[in-house]
Protein backbone atom coordinates (compact mmCIF):
# COMPACT_ATOMS: atom_id res chain seq x y z
CA UNK A 1 0.00 0.00 0.00
CA UNK A 2 1.18 3.51 -0.88
CA UNK A 3 -0.53 6.67 0.33
CA UNK A 4 0.20 8.29 -3.02
CA UNK A 5 -1.03 5.37 -5.18
CA UNK A 6 -2.51 6.53 -8.50
CA UNK A 7 -3.30 3.19 -10.09
CA UNK A 8 0.01 2.36 -11.80
CA UNK A 9 2.84 0.10 -10.72
CA UNK A 10 6.27 1.57 -10.04
CA UNK A 11 9.23 -0.33 -11.46
CA UNK A 12 10.48 -2.71 -8.74
CA UNK A 13 14.08 -1.51 -8.89
CA UNK A 14 12.88 2.09 -8.51
CA UNK A 15 10.60 1.11 -5.65
CA UNK A 16 13.31 -0.81 -3.79
CA UNK A 17 15.79 2.02 -4.20
CA UNK A 18 13.42 4.78 -3.07
CA UNK A 19 11.95 2.89 -0.11
CA UNK A 20 15.35 1.60 1.07
CA UNK A 21 15.18 0.39 4.68
CA UNK A 22 12.35 2.70 5.67
CA UNK A 23 10.10 -0.13 6.86
CA UNK A 24 12.78 -1.31 9.30
CA UNK A 25 13.55 2.19 10.55
CA UNK A 26 9.87 3.10 10.84
CA UNK A 27 9.38 0.41 13.47
CA UNK A 28 11.13 2.84 15.84
CA UNK A 29 8.56 5.50 14.94
CA UNK A 30 5.42 3.34 15.10
CA UNK A 31 4.15 4.26 18.60
CA UNK A 32 4.72 7.94 17.89
CA UNK A 33 2.88 7.73 14.57
CA UNK A 34 -0.13 6.37 16.45
CA UNK A 35 0.02 9.17 19.04
CA UNK A 36 0.17 11.75 16.27
CA UNK A 37 -2.88 10.17 14.65
CA UNK A 38 -4.87 10.20 17.89
CA UNK A 39 -4.16 13.90 18.38
CA UNK A 40 -4.96 14.66 14.76
CA UNK A 41 -8.32 12.85 14.64
CA UNK A 42 -9.29 14.42 17.98
CA UNK A 43 -8.63 17.86 16.53
CA UNK A 44 -10.40 16.99 13.23
CA UNK A 45 -13.49 16.04 15.22
CA UNK A 46 -13.39 19.23 17.26
CA UNK A 47 -13.25 21.41 14.10
CA UNK A 48 -16.01 19.42 12.40
CA UNK A 49 -13.99 17.52 9.79
CA UNK A 50 -14.90 14.17 11.41
CA UNK A 51 -18.26 13.18 12.84
CA UNK A 52 -18.32 13.06 16.64
CA UNK A 53 -19.62 9.50 16.61
CA UNK A 54 -16.61 8.41 14.51
CA UNK A 55 -14.00 9.46 17.06
CA UNK A 56 -14.55 6.74 19.71
CA UNK A 57 -14.06 3.95 17.16
CA UNK A 58 -10.94 5.62 15.75
CA UNK A 59 -9.43 6.17 19.20
CA UNK A 60 -10.23 2.61 20.23
CA UNK A 61 -8.53 1.08 17.20
CA UNK A 62 -5.58 3.45 17.39
CA UNK A 63 -5.23 2.48 21.05
CA UNK A 64 -5.11 -1.18 20.05
CA UNK A 65 -2.46 -0.44 17.43
CA UNK A 66 -0.47 1.48 20.03
CA UNK A 67 -0.58 -1.55 22.34
CA UNK A 68 0.77 -3.69 19.51
CA UNK A 69 3.73 -1.31 19.13
CA UNK A 70 4.50 -1.87 22.82
CA UNK A 71 4.14 -5.66 22.97
CA UNK A 72 6.13 -6.33 19.78
CA UNK A 73 3.24 -7.61 17.66
CA UNK A 74 3.06 -4.58 15.35
CA UNK A 75 4.62 -5.10 11.94
CA UNK A 76 4.87 -3.29 8.64
CA UNK A 77 3.70 -5.84 6.13
CA UNK A 78 5.57 -6.57 2.88
CA UNK A 79 4.37 -4.29 0.13
CA UNK A 80 3.50 -1.55 2.63
CA UNK A 81 5.70 1.45 2.10
CA UNK A 82 6.02 2.85 5.61
CA UNK A 83 4.51 3.07 9.07
CA UNK A 84 2.01 5.75 8.01
CA UNK A 85 0.65 3.50 5.27
CA UNK A 86 0.47 0.54 7.66
CA UNK A 87 -1.49 2.40 10.33
CA UNK A 88 -3.95 3.75 7.77
CA UNK A 89 -4.33 0.28 6.22
CA UNK A 90 -5.10 -1.26 9.62
CA UNK A 91 -7.69 1.41 10.38
CA UNK A 92 -9.33 0.99 6.97
CA UNK A 93 -9.36 -2.79 7.33
CA UNK A 94 -11.04 -2.55 10.75
CA UNK A 95 -13.30 0.49 10.27
CA UNK A 96 -13.86 0.82 6.54
CA UNK A 97 -14.30 4.33 5.16
CA UNK A 98 -13.78 5.92 8.58
CA UNK A 99 -10.19 4.74 8.49
CA UNK A 100 -9.66 6.53 5.17
CA UNK A 101 -10.48 9.88 6.77
CA UNK A 102 -7.67 10.06 9.32
CA UNK A 103 -5.18 11.80 7.09
CA UNK A 104 -7.42 14.65 6.03
CA UNK A 105 -5.46 17.93 6.24
CA UNK A 106 -2.19 16.04 6.48
CA UNK A 107 0.73 15.17 4.24
CA UNK A 108 3.18 12.35 4.72
CA UNK A 109 5.73 15.13 5.17
CA UNK A 110 4.23 16.39 8.40
CA UNK A 111 3.48 12.81 9.49
CA UNK A 112 7.21 12.08 9.29
CA UNK A 113 8.03 15.39 10.97
CA UNK A 114 5.77 14.85 13.96
CA UNK A 115 6.88 11.21 14.32
CA UNK A 116 10.52 12.26 14.39
CA UNK A 117 9.81 15.07 16.86
CA UNK A 118 7.94 12.74 19.21
CA UNK A 119 10.57 10.00 18.82
CA UNK A 120 13.49 12.38 19.36
CA UNK A 121 11.81 13.96 22.37
CA UNK A 122 11.31 10.55 23.96
CA UNK A 123 14.87 9.47 23.23
CA UNK A 124 16.35 12.68 24.62
CA UNK A 125 14.43 12.13 27.85
CA UNK A 126 15.84 8.59 28.11
CA UNK A 127 19.37 9.80 27.37
CA UNK A 128 19.13 12.60 29.93
CA UNK A 129 18.01 10.12 32.61
CA UNK A 130 20.93 7.80 31.82
CA UNK A 131 23.34 10.73 31.78
CA UNK A 132 22.15 11.88 35.20
CA UNK A 133 22.67 8.37 36.63
CA UNK A 134 26.17 8.20 35.15
CA UNK A 135 26.93 11.66 36.56
CA UNK A 136 25.97 10.39 40.02
CA UNK A 137 28.24 7.34 39.58
CA UNK A 138 31.20 9.54 38.61
CA UNK A 139 30.59 11.84 41.57
CA UNK A 140 30.39 8.89 43.97
CA UNK A 141 33.75 7.60 42.73
CA UNK A 142 35.21 11.11 42.87
CA UNK A 143 34.28 11.56 46.52
CA UNK A 144 35.28 8.01 47.47
CA UNK A 145 38.79 8.38 46.02
CA UNK A 146 39.31 12.13 46.38
CA UNK A 147 42.51 11.73 48.44
CA UNK A 148 44.19 9.17 46.14
CA UNK A 149 46.81 10.83 43.96
CA UNK A 150 47.75 9.85 40.42
CA UNK A 151 49.97 11.46 37.78
CA UNK A 152 48.65 14.24 35.62
CA UNK A 153 50.01 14.39 32.08
CA UNK A 154 50.66 16.94 29.38
CA UNK A 155 51.91 15.68 26.01
CA UNK A 156 51.57 12.21 27.63
CA UNK A 157 54.58 13.17 29.75
CA UNK A 158 54.48 13.10 33.55
CA UNK A 159 53.45 16.64 34.51
CA UNK A 160 51.85 17.47 37.87
CA UNK A 161 49.95 15.70 40.65
CA UNK A 162 46.33 14.88 39.95
CA UNK A 163 43.89 12.70 41.87
CA UNK A 164 41.16 10.21 41.24
CA UNK A 165 38.84 12.78 42.76
CA UNK A 166 39.78 15.15 39.95
CA UNK A 167 39.70 12.45 37.25
CA UNK A 168 36.27 11.07 38.06
CA UNK A 169 34.98 14.55 38.89
CA UNK A 170 36.14 15.96 35.56
CA UNK A 171 33.93 13.51 33.68
CA UNK A 172 31.05 14.35 36.00
CA UNK A 173 31.28 18.07 35.27
CA UNK A 174 31.63 17.36 31.57
CA UNK A 175 28.33 15.46 31.75
CA UNK A 176 26.75 18.45 33.52
CA UNK A 177 27.59 20.65 30.54
CA UNK A 178 26.53 17.93 28.12
CA UNK A 179 23.17 17.96 29.89
CA UNK A 180 22.77 21.62 28.99
CA UNK A 181 23.24 20.74 25.32
CA UNK A 182 20.76 17.88 25.64
CA UNK A 183 18.29 20.32 27.18
CA UNK A 184 18.73 22.69 24.24
CA UNK A 185 18.13 19.85 21.79
CA UNK A 186 15.09 18.79 23.82
CA UNK A 187 13.56 22.27 23.81
CA UNK A 188 14.02 22.57 20.06
CA UNK A 189 12.68 19.07 19.42
CA UNK A 190 9.70 19.64 21.71
CA UNK A 191 7.89 21.89 19.20
CA UNK A 192 4.94 20.86 17.06
CA UNK A 193 5.19 20.74 13.23
CA UNK A 194 1.85 18.95 12.80
CA UNK A 195 -0.50 20.68 10.38
CA UNK A 196 2.22 22.10 8.15
CA UNK A 197 1.16 19.43 5.61
CA UNK A 198 3.51 19.45 2.63
CA UNK A 199 5.09 22.63 3.98
CA UNK A 200 2.51 25.15 2.82
CA UNK A 201 -0.37 24.60 5.22
CA UNK A 202 -3.93 23.55 4.47
CA UNK A 203 -7.20 25.09 3.33
CA UNK A 204 -8.96 23.03 6.01
CA UNK A 205 -9.78 25.01 9.20
CA UNK A 206 -7.49 22.93 11.42
CA UNK A 207 -6.37 23.95 14.92
CA UNK A 208 -2.63 23.50 15.28
CA UNK A 209 -2.59 24.96 18.78
CA UNK A 210 -4.91 22.19 19.85
CA UNK A 211 -2.67 19.38 18.57
CA UNK A 212 0.24 21.08 20.31
CA UNK A 213 -1.67 20.79 23.59
CA UNK A 214 -2.84 17.25 22.91
CA UNK A 215 0.70 15.98 22.23
CA UNK A 216 2.26 17.82 25.17
CA UNK A 217 4.54 19.93 23.00
CA UNK A 218 5.95 23.02 24.68
CA UNK A 219 5.42 25.20 21.62
CA UNK A 220 4.47 25.25 17.95
CA UNK A 221 6.58 25.71 14.84
CA UNK A 222 4.27 28.45 13.62
CA UNK A 223 5.39 29.16 10.07
CA UNK A 224 4.48 26.13 7.96
CA UNK A 225 7.45 26.56 5.62
CA UNK A 226 9.80 26.74 8.60
CA UNK A 227 8.15 23.69 10.15
CA UNK A 228 9.32 21.74 7.11
CA UNK A 229 12.73 23.42 7.29
CA UNK A 230 13.22 21.90 10.74
CA UNK A 231 13.56 18.49 9.09
CA UNK A 232 17.29 17.98 9.31
CA UNK A 233 17.80 20.92 11.65
CA UNK A 234 16.13 18.94 14.43
CA UNK A 235 18.22 15.84 13.74
CA UNK A 236 21.43 17.81 13.53
CA UNK A 237 20.74 19.70 16.77
CA UNK A 238 20.13 16.45 18.64
CA UNK A 239 23.12 14.79 16.96
CA UNK A 240 25.37 17.64 18.05
CA UNK A 241 24.28 17.21 21.68
CA UNK A 242 24.85 13.47 21.37
CA UNK A 243 28.29 14.03 19.84
CA UNK A 244 29.31 16.24 22.78
CA UNK A 245 28.15 13.55 25.19
CA UNK A 246 30.05 10.99 23.11
CA UNK A 247 33.21 13.11 23.43
CA UNK A 248 32.97 12.89 27.22
CA UNK A 249 32.50 9.12 27.13
CA UNK A 250 35.28 8.71 24.55
CA UNK A 251 37.82 10.51 26.74
CA UNK A 252 36.82 8.43 29.74
CA UNK A 253 37.10 5.22 27.70
CA UNK A 254 40.47 6.22 26.22
CA UNK A 255 41.85 7.04 29.67
CA UNK A 256 40.52 3.78 31.05
CA UNK A 257 42.20 1.75 28.31
CA UNK A 258 45.50 3.41 29.12
CA UNK A 259 45.11 3.27 32.90
CA UNK A 260 44.28 -0.45 32.80
CA UNK A 261 47.46 -1.36 30.92
CA UNK A 262 50.31 -2.95 32.89
CA UNK A 263 52.56 0.01 32.04
CA UNK A 264 50.24 2.27 34.03
CA UNK A 265 48.32 -0.06 36.39
CA UNK A 266 46.19 2.78 37.76
CA UNK A 267 42.78 1.08 37.73
CA UNK A 268 41.23 -2.37 37.55
CA UNK A 269 37.80 -3.75 36.73
CA UNK A 270 36.45 -7.18 37.70
CA UNK A 271 37.75 -10.05 35.57
CA UNK A 272 34.27 -10.73 34.23
CA UNK A 273 34.29 -7.27 32.65
CA UNK A 274 37.35 -8.10 30.53
CA UNK A 275 38.02 -10.40 27.57
CA UNK A 276 40.95 -12.66 26.70
CA UNK A 277 43.29 -13.56 23.88
CA UNK A 278 43.11 -16.63 21.68
CA UNK A 279 46.86 -17.32 22.08
CA UNK A 280 48.07 -15.29 25.09
CA UNK A 281 46.73 -16.84 28.29
CA UNK A 282 47.65 -13.89 30.49
CA UNK A 283 45.57 -11.28 28.65
CA UNK A 284 42.67 -9.40 30.23
CA UNK A 285 41.65 -6.91 27.59
CA UNK A 286 39.58 -3.72 28.03
CA UNK A 287 37.42 -4.47 24.97
CA UNK A 288 34.42 -2.70 26.49
CA UNK A 289 36.31 0.57 26.77
CA UNK A 290 37.86 0.14 23.33
CA UNK A 291 34.46 -0.37 21.71
CA UNK A 292 33.01 2.53 23.68
CA UNK A 293 35.84 4.70 22.40
CA UNK A 294 35.26 3.58 18.81
CA UNK A 295 31.47 3.95 18.95
CA UNK A 296 31.76 7.41 20.48
CA UNK A 297 34.22 8.50 17.79
CA UNK A 298 31.69 7.39 15.17
CA UNK A 299 28.97 9.37 16.94
CA UNK A 300 31.09 12.52 16.80
CA UNK A 301 31.03 12.28 13.00
CA UNK A 302 27.24 12.18 12.65
CA UNK A 303 26.51 15.95 12.80
CA UNK A 304 28.88 16.38 9.86
CA UNK A 305 27.22 13.55 7.93
CA UNK A 306 23.79 15.09 8.48
CA UNK A 307 25.09 18.50 7.41
CA UNK A 308 26.52 16.98 4.24
CA UNK A 309 23.18 15.37 3.31
CA UNK A 310 21.20 18.59 3.70
CA UNK A 311 23.93 21.06 2.81
CA UNK A 312 22.71 22.13 -0.65
CA UNK A 313 18.94 21.70 -0.28
CA UNK A 314 16.68 24.65 -0.96
CA UNK A 315 13.46 25.38 0.95
CA UNK A 316 10.85 22.63 0.75
CA UNK A 317 10.81 18.86 0.93
CA UNK A 318 13.28 16.61 -0.88
CA UNK A 319 13.64 12.83 -0.72
CA UNK A 320 17.27 13.31 0.36
CA UNK A 321 15.85 14.02 3.82
CA UNK A 322 14.84 10.36 4.10
CA UNK A 323 18.54 9.54 4.48
CA UNK A 324 18.72 11.49 7.74
CA UNK A 325 16.50 9.00 9.52
CA UNK A 326 19.02 6.17 9.58
CA UNK A 327 21.76 8.32 11.11
CA UNK A 328 19.34 9.86 13.61
CA UNK A 329 18.02 6.57 14.92
CA UNK A 330 21.52 5.05 14.97
CA UNK A 331 22.83 7.96 17.08
CA UNK A 332 20.21 7.45 19.78
CA UNK A 333 20.67 3.69 19.80
CA UNK A 334 24.45 3.83 20.13
CA UNK A 335 24.70 6.59 22.73
CA UNK A 336 22.20 4.76 24.93
CA UNK A 337 24.25 1.56 24.62
CA UNK A 338 27.42 3.44 25.60
CA UNK A 339 25.74 5.14 28.56
CA UNK A 340 24.30 1.87 29.81
CA UNK A 341 27.64 0.05 29.64
CA UNK A 342 29.41 3.01 31.29
CA UNK A 343 26.85 2.81 34.10
CA UNK A 344 27.91 -0.79 34.61
CA UNK A 345 31.64 -0.10 34.47
CA UNK A 346 32.13 3.12 36.46
CA UNK A 347 30.93 1.90 39.89
CA UNK A 348 33.04 -1.25 39.49
CA UNK A 349 36.37 0.50 38.88
CA UNK A 350 38.90 -0.02 41.67
CA UNK A 351 41.91 2.28 41.96
CA UNK A 352 45.58 1.76 42.82
CA UNK A 353 46.25 3.77 45.98
CA UNK A 354 50.05 3.52 45.79
CA UNK A 355 50.80 4.76 42.30
CA UNK A 356 53.13 7.56 43.35
CA UNK A 357 55.41 5.26 45.34
CA UNK A 358 57.16 4.60 42.02
CA UNK A 359 60.23 6.89 41.73
CA UNK A 360 59.47 7.73 38.09
CA UNK A 361 56.72 9.98 39.39
CA UNK A 362 59.01 12.02 41.66
CA UNK A 363 59.20 14.88 39.16
CA UNK A 364 55.45 15.36 39.42
CA UNK A 365 56.24 17.44 42.49
CA UNK A 366 58.74 19.83 40.85
CA UNK A 367 56.13 22.58 40.51
CA UNK A 368 55.14 22.10 44.15
CA UNK A 369 58.77 22.74 45.12
CA UNK A 370 58.99 25.82 42.87
CA UNK A 371 55.83 27.24 44.43
CA UNK A 372 57.11 26.47 47.96
CA UNK A 373 60.25 28.53 47.32
CA UNK A 374 58.21 31.38 45.86
CA UNK A 375 56.11 31.46 49.03
CA UNK A 376 59.38 31.62 51.01
CA UNK A 377 60.41 34.76 49.10
CA UNK A 378 62.40 33.57 46.05
CA UNK A 379 61.18 35.07 42.73
CA UNK A 380 59.34 32.56 40.56
CA UNK A 381 61.81 32.52 37.66
CA UNK A 382 64.75 32.03 40.04
CA UNK A 383 62.92 29.21 41.87
CA UNK A 384 62.11 27.56 38.53
CA UNK A 385 65.79 27.69 37.53
CA UNK A 386 67.02 26.30 40.87
CA UNK A 387 64.68 23.30 40.77
CA UNK A 388 65.46 22.67 37.11
CA UNK A 389 69.19 22.53 37.80
CA UNK A 390 68.64 20.17 40.76
CA UNK A 391 66.62 17.84 38.53
CA UNK A 392 69.30 17.85 35.81
CA UNK A 393 71.99 17.11 38.43
CA UNK A 394 69.93 14.27 39.94
CA UNK A 395 69.69 16.07 43.27
CA UNK A 396 65.93 16.72 43.40
CA UNK A 397 64.13 15.22 46.40
CA UNK A 398 60.35 15.67 46.24
CA UNK A 399 58.05 16.61 49.05
CA UNK A 400 54.94 14.59 48.17
CA UNK A 401 52.54 16.55 50.32
CA UNK A 402 50.04 18.40 48.16
CA UNK A 403 48.07 21.37 49.46
CA UNK A 404 45.77 22.75 46.77
CA UNK A 405 42.87 24.78 48.12
CA UNK A 406 41.42 26.85 45.28
CA UNK A 407 38.08 26.01 43.67
CA UNK A 408 38.18 22.86 41.56
CA UNK A 409 41.62 21.72 42.71
CA UNK A 410 42.74 18.47 44.37
CA UNK A 411 41.83 19.76 47.82
CA UNK A 412 38.60 21.52 46.83
CA UNK A 413 36.69 19.48 44.25
CA UNK A 414 33.54 21.64 44.41
CA UNK A 415 31.45 18.50 44.14
CA UNK A 416 28.30 20.21 45.40
CA UNK A 417 28.72 23.13 43.00
CA UNK A 418 29.03 20.74 40.08
CA UNK A 419 25.97 18.84 41.29
CA UNK A 420 24.02 22.11 41.40
CA UNK A 421 25.03 22.78 37.79
CA UNK A 422 23.83 19.33 36.75
CA UNK A 423 20.58 19.63 38.68
CA UNK A 424 19.81 22.98 37.05
CA UNK A 425 20.42 21.63 33.54
CA UNK A 426 18.62 18.34 34.19
CA UNK A 427 15.55 20.23 35.41
CA UNK A 428 15.24 21.84 31.97
CA UNK A 429 14.18 18.45 30.56
CA UNK A 430 10.78 18.08 32.20
CA UNK A 431 8.68 15.19 30.93
CA UNK A 432 5.74 15.57 33.32
CA UNK A 433 3.60 17.54 30.85
CA UNK A 434 4.44 15.03 28.12
CA UNK A 435 3.62 12.03 30.29
CA UNK A 436 0.25 13.54 31.20
CA UNK A 437 -0.56 14.37 27.57
CA UNK A 438 0.21 10.83 26.39
CA UNK A 439 -1.78 9.36 29.26
CA UNK A 440 -4.77 11.48 28.20
CA UNK A 441 -4.40 10.55 24.52
CA UNK A 442 -4.45 6.85 25.34
CA UNK A 443 -7.25 7.09 27.94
Amino acid sequence: MKLWDKGFNVDKAIEDFTIGNDAELDMHLAPFDVLGNIAHVTMLTEVGLLEKEELPALKKELGEIYKSTQDGSFEILPGTEDVHSQVEALLTERLGDIGKKVHSARSRNDQVLVDLKLYGRSELIQISNLTKKLFDAFQDQSETHKDVLLPGYTHLQVAMPSSFGLWFGAHAESLADDMDLLATAFRFTNQNPLGSAAGYGSSFPINRTRTTELLGFEDLHYNVVYAQMTRGKTERTAAYAISALATTLMKFAADSCMYMSQNFDFIKVPNEFTTGSSIMPHKKNPDVFELMRGKCNKLQAIPGELAAIMGNLTTGYFRDLQLLKEKYIYAFKEIKACLEIALLMVPNISVNKNILDDKKYDYLFSVEEVNKRVLEGTPFRESYKQVGLEIEAGNFTPNKEVNHTHEGSIGNLCTENIKAKMDENFAKIDSSKIDKAIENLLA
